[in-house]
């Protein structure tokens, strides 16, 4: 029953692996080609406008005196970040990002689109095989269900790749690498190795990206846990200029929270209060962010949400994006999810490699018995 159970596995595995093999092979290039985005993108668009030396400066303006000598217009988002070197960052939309002196209230530049834009196009293979919009959802779908068989190549792997036995001389093959191979035995052995220390990471890379692909694996999340899944917010935004009154109140009271490393807000037409996320990480961990709401006129808190408020399926939600990344637990979970998803690589080539050559053996086979002539 047990060989039976595994033979099953093994060729479900393998056929899985051979149809959804390219597909997989892309987003795994693509995966280790977006491993570091955000920090790419900050020191390709940021690095050329940080303040470099301040010494005759009396010191940072206060936010609302930069705006106003920058003469911003419209209601763009505002980003303040921690570091002393580090230029405010408007988001124009449509219109880009434009960065301004926290000292002089002047305007640094605004950066070259090329890298995100180059970002981007990744992202479009990575998520829908960059199909024109008319026909992203068959990509979508196509990437979708290769996701879902990845996750089944990666778990079913993990028992296919442990030998039966626990001796040295059999579990070598399979847990390091061995010099000197070629041909069969090296895939074997690379396939063997790779999958067996990428196994885990992959399949938690995969199965965090079904909530992305799939609207059923979304709901599943909240009704697994029992909760509510929070409705979408429609409201459009605000339109016209900004208002000048309240605003340094509200991002000295978003400065009171210990440990923020930057807080962002979009700037209002109105007396409304404002919305604030305060983030004490790296831009990538959702639990390390809060929203305040706070008024304007008075710098008073009057809401307060941060991770732990959350429903549990908002929560396993929020985390479960990032962890397909790696960023919720920061560079070293985005270098892990990397390094995975380079051995996703190697193990669809070594993979469909391993295929052809069992399929070129079966064609050369002889038959078992011969005809005897009579």
């Amino acid at each position: 029953m047990l060989k039976f159970f595994r033979n099953l596995l093994f060729w479900t595995h393998l056929i899985a692996g051979c149809v959804a093999g390219l597909a997989i092979l892309l987003m795994s290039i693509t995966g280790v080609l977006l491993m570091y985005e955000r920090q790419i993108l900050a020191w390709k668009e940021r690095g050329p406008y940080r303040i470099q030396s301040q010494t005759a400066s009396p010191g940072r303006l206060p936010i609302q005196d930069v705006l106003l000598q920058a003469g911003v217009k419209g209601t763009p988002t505002v980003t303040i970040r921690q570091q002393p070197d580090e230029p405010i960052e408007l988001n124009l939309g449509s219109k880009g990002i434009v960065y301004l002196n926290p000292f002089t209230g002047g305007t640094l530049g605004q950066p070259d689109k090329s890298t995100r834009e180059f970002f981007q196009s990744l992202r479009g293979w990575h998520r829908w095989l960059a199909l024109e919009a008319d026909k992203r959802a068959t990509g979508k779908a196509i990437t979708g269900a290769s996701t879902l068989a990845f996750a089944f190549i990666a778990l079913s792997g993990l028992y296919l790749w442990v030998p039966r036995g626990w001796s040295w001389r059999q579990l070598r093959p399979v847990v390091w690498f061995r010099s000197g191979l070629t041909g069969k035995a090296r895939d074997f052995n690379w396939h063997n190795a790779i999958g067996l220390w990428s196994a885990v990471p992959l399949f938690f890379i995969a199965i965090s990206a079904l909530p992305i692909s799939y609207p059923w694996a979304n709901r599943l999340i909240y009704d697994v846990t029992g909760t509510e899944m929070p409705k979408a917010d429609n409201t459009p935004a605000p339109k016209g200029e900004w208002m000048q009154d309240g605003i340094n109140a509200v991002v000295e009271t978003a400065k009171t929270r210990a440990g923020w490393q930057s807080i962002s807000f979009r700037l209002g037409p109105d007396a409304s209060p404002i919305a604030v996320t305060v983030d004490r990480g790296d831009g990538g961990q959702p639990q390390l962010k809060s929203t305040l709401t706070i008024d304007r006129s008075t710098g008073t808190v009057l809401k307060e949400e941060d991770f732990e408020s959350f429903n549990a399926g908002r929560r396993i939600r929020l985390f479960s994006r990032f962890l397909h990344t790696g960023e919720s637990l920061g560079l070293v979970g985005q270098t892990v999810a990397g390094i995975a998803s380079l051995g996703g690589v190697v193990l669809v080539w070594t993979g469909i490699a391993l295929a052809l050559r069992r399929f070129t053996a079966w064609r050369k086979r002889k038959p078992t018995s011969e005809a005897v002539p009579a």
